[in-house]
């Protein structure tokens, strides 16, 4: 794992030099967000980095809104709402330029007492899955590719709005366009830089097609380490547009336009540091690499919902667009839900299912699950698509709502035997309790139908 850029001895040489005096401990929520405390520094120095902090059991149990809800067998009002211990991984601290003054860390979550880890958090998800898929003797990279949509309008100015009438930061289409993302590039450039202090690496920042969609690209790295800095990233963002007093949302669908995706690229490495999927094959594809994208294709509808897990995630599944509906592979093809990338030890696998709402701790233990399953069913791979993959009508399809990919989740023999039964149950209620709030939901589009002429 790559190494933040900020070690203990660092802060403490730091918070003695007056340079930094907030620490922020958080921990990372069902919905991939990031929640916690901040820490006065030599507080946090002098307690929390032996002892660890604690937090209410209902961060893992709780809805968008951070309502109680029902459902969840690790926290209730049955059970008292009790603790979970934030034990600092240290290995994940770094300053946070946009706050001055302050550094930040993440937590992992165990049960009071020395009890083990919470199983269905999502870093323990993930960390559970690559220990399964070392067992085969293979590491595995992500690189995530988050899209946004930016406004020119404060996150309250956009609260008092209802979301509704907001200025895009671009009136028509930038996909690659340097013109109308100059327009942008201060917001751009100080996101770049900002992420750069803190340890990530940015690559590039390029326009997209819906009004005032961006992306910003980062290196690759081990899942975990890749999964620890979409988070930060997504927060951060938020936090600097925010500051410069506009907007940023990663809603997988936020109008009728093209919505938001974040593309998985994905790839394994053997002991010796090797693409474990390169090969003599189809597509210069080995045995192995074969075999996990079988694998790939054979869980994707029964994983779907850590893929899109919520309601609006299957909005974005339109025929037409480049958020592909056809469960096939091809070699650089933008149609198919898995397109090979790249040459040499650099080929890995896209992913172009999971919108930018994705956790993506879940969404790459699914995928490191999905490839261990290929690897140890030894699994054949089908012929690969060579045109347009939506026209394929023997392709399976990604579930067209959050209800059937729920449903397709809970019936999955394959879901419960890798995850476990605890974490197969928390996630489904979360998808349930979604699904709960949105069928008692009163919608404007109802209203404008309805309203009067009916």
């Amino acid at each position: 794992m790559s190494r933040a850029p900020l070690s203990l001895e660092e802060l403490r040489a730091a918070v003695a030099a007056g340079k930094l005096d907030t620490v922020v401990l958080a921990l990372v929520d069902m919905q991939g967000r990031l929640q916690g405390k901040r820490f006065h520094a030599p507080f946090f120095l002098d307690q929390v980095v032996e002892n660890g902090s604690e937090g209410c059991d209902y961060l893992l149990a709780v809805d968008v809104d951070m309502n109680t809800v029902d459902g969840y067998a690790m926290s209730s009002w049955e059970r008292g709402y009790g603790d979970l211990a934030m034990v600092p991984d240290m290995e994940t601290l770094r300053r946070v330029p946009w706050q001055p003054g302050t550094a930040m860390l993440l937590a992992d979550l165990a049960w009071p007492g020395g009890s083990g880890p919470v199983v269905a958090s999502p870093r323990q998800i993930l960390r559970r899955q690559l220990d399964r898929l070392a067992e085969h003797g293979l590491t595995a990279y992500a690189g995530t590719e988050l899209e946004f949509v930016l406004y020119r309008d404060s996150y309250e100015d956009a609260w008092r709005r209802g979301y509704r009438e907001l200025t895009p930061a671009n009136q028509y289409n930038v996909d690659y366009s340097l013109l109308g993302t100059a327009r942008v590039e201060p917001l751009l450039r100080r996101i770049r830089n900002e992420m750069a202090g803190a340890g990530l690496t940015p690559e590039s920042a390029k326009g997209e097609c819906n009004l005032g969609q961006h992306e910003i690209a980062f290196r690759y790295d081990e899942a975990v380490a890749c999964a620890d800095h979409h988070v930060i990233y997504k927060n951060g963002a938020k936090e600097i547009a925010a500051q410069e007093g506009m907007s940023i949302t990663f809603m997988a669908k936020p109008n009728e336009r093209e919505g938001n995706s974040c593309h998985i690229h994905f790839s394994l490495r053997d002991a010796d540091g090797r693409s474990a999927m390169l090969g003599d094959g189809p597509a210069h594809l080995s045995v192995t690499g074969q075999r996990v994208l079988a694998g790939l294709l054979d869980t994707m509808r029964e994983f779907s919902l850590l893929f899109a897990p919520n309601i609006n995630s299957y909005k974005r599944y339109q025929p037409g667009s480049f958020a592909p509906t056809a469960l096939r592979w091809g070699t650089d093809n933008r149609t198919c839900a898995l397109r090979l990338a790249g040459h040499g030890e650099g080929m890995r696998v896209e992913n172009r299912v999971p919108g930018a709402d994705v956790n993506p701790y879940l969404a790459i233990a699914a995928l490191v699950a999905g490839a261990v399953h290929g690897i140890e069913r030894e699994l054949e791979l089908g012929p690969e698509c060579t045109g347009n993959a939506y026209d394929d009508p023997a392709a399976d399809r990604v579930p067209a709502t959050l209800r059937d990919a729920l449903s397709l989740w809970e019936s999955s023999t394959i879901a419960r035997a890798v995850f476990g039964d605890e974490v197969h149950a928390h996630y489904a209620n979360q998808a349930r309790v979604e699904l709960k709030a949105f069928d008692a939901a009163v919608t404007d589009w109802e209203l404008t139908r309805g309203f009067e002429r009916l």
